[in-house]
């Protein structure tokens, strides 16, 4: 964007549909004006490695990396590792491709070095091609536990290996309590240039949640001296990507993007929804999020370069 002043922005993300507004961020602005801060109470150890599902796949689609064909993973990925597994009964429910486990290796080494995980993270994006900041909620272990009729199972447990199957009763934050952001997300959030916060339309309750549990990263949110604009994951009654919808029924709310800004309340200044649920706005009540419409559906390149840049539009208009 030539002879345009700069616009510091830090986007809250999760996985697979939060990336992809996170890549049309990266390609409405400068590249050093973007900060992802992701997710990473999806991460685990598995085969002693560590695995982070979220902060792996917006490096992937930032870099250009990411598989669309699955919607996760690697592009271009073969699967030599994990059918030797198999063939020797080993555990194959987490699929991990050749290439993505070079990628595993290398943060295991680093973590292993004593490198904090920001830092790993921040070497990796730039061995991959990353020119955004991409940063973990916090370097302190946080793990999502849902809780089912079938009892309390590890996210990757619900998420992978149960296909998200068993009936979801609660979830909580391991870790959460005592985690802090790290400093490079406090600086993100507290910089002087920063213009706005967007909220990508990731899952509200196991992918935003995370990193709402930890309280500098909400109590920042709460004292932001900029607007907050969420984007809606629920489009007419449904997600686009994930279980965020199942999760609503079984939680007992309405399925709809009113109700997840609702689940934001008064950290956010404004949502923006669907083109499909324009009617929401009369459903609105005066002490809501102020919902904005637009088309929300990121299907190609272009659709997520174009949300991005009305979303920095909005950014400019709440303040």
């Amino acid at each position: 964007m030539p002879g345009d002043k700069p616009r510091r922005i830090v986007a809250l993300c999760g996985g697979v549909g939060g990336a992809k507004l996170a890549y049309g961020l990266a390609h409405a602005l400068p590249p050093h004006d973007l900060t992802v801060i992701v997710n990473t109470g999806d991460d685990f150890d598995h085969f002693g490695l560590r695995i982070c599902p979220d902060v792996d796949t917006v490096m992937y689609t930032l870099s250009g990396n990411d598989n669309r064909d699955t919607g996760w993973g690697r592009a271009a990925e073969s699967w030599s590792v994990m059918d030797e597994v198999g063939r020797l009964s080993g555990e194959t429910w987490f699929k991990l491709g050749d290439r993505d486990l070079a990628l595993h290796l290398l943060r295991r080494q680093l973590l292993d070095s004593g490198e904090r995980l920001t830092r790993v993270t921040q070497e990796l994006a730039v061995r991959l091609g990353v020119q955004s900041a991409v940063l973990p909620m916090s370097d302190d272990p946080v793990r999502t536990i849902v809780e089912t009729a079938d009892g309390d199972l590890a996210f990757q447990e619900y998420f992978v290996r149960g296909r998200c199957e068993p009936k979801m009763t609660g979830f909580r934050f391991e870790g959460a309590v005592q985690a802090a952001p790290s400093r490079e997300v406090e600086d993100a959030l507290s910089h002087a240039g920063l213009r706005g916060i967007v909220i990508c339309p990731s899952n509200p309750y196991v992918s935003i949640g995370p990193m709402l549990a930890i309280e500098g990263i909400r109590e920042r949110l709460e004292r932001a001296s900029v607007p907050v604009l969420a984007v809606s994951p629920i489009v007419a009654g449904r997600a686009i990507k994930g279980p965020a919808a199942k999760m609503m029924a079984e939680l007992g709310g309405p399925v709809s993007a009113l109700h997840v800004a609702r689940l934001y309340g008064k950290l956010i200044d404004g949502m923006l929804v669907d083109e499909q649920d324009r009617t929401l706005l009369g459903e609105r009540h005066d002490e809501d999020p102020k919902l904005f419409v637009a088309h929300t559906v990121m299907r190609t390149p272009e659709d997520r370069v174009a949300l991005a840049s009305e979303c920095l539009r909005l950014l400019e208009e709440l303040r």
